[in-house]
């Protein structure tokens, strides 16, 4: 009974630990696109919260008009409203910092 006991409880740490390092790296829209940014998500992040504090609460990579052509989209949820902050890939240009409309992307 000792046995299973410490199987279970080896399995359960082993088990948890890999769904924290997924999440600590957890996978975006659009992250195929990464190759052609010049700018880190992380960085596009920090960017973008400096323009709009608040939480991020969605983040993508995508082809869209405007700057470079390849921009870091974040939600971000700030004095009860959600935002959206748009980032240059390439540049780290802010290119849209408004109040998400009613047609959501």
């Amino acid at each position: 009974m000792k046995t299973v006991i410490t199987l279970a409880a080896t399995a359960l740490v082993l088990l948890g630990g890999q769904a924290m390092a997924a999440d600590s790296h957890a996978a975006y829209q659009g992250e195929k696109l990464a190759k052609h940014a010049k700018v880190t998500i992380d960085d596009a992040k920090q960017i973008a919260l400096k323009a709009r504090p608040g939480t991020v609460t969605d983040q993508e990579l995508e082809k869209e008009k405007g700057g470079s052509g390849l921009r870091y989209s974040f939600d971000i949820k700030a004095d009860g409203k959600t935002y959206e902050v748009g980032v240059d890939a390439k540049s780290g240009a802010i290119l849209e910092n408004a109040p998400e409309g009613k047609n959501p992307d």
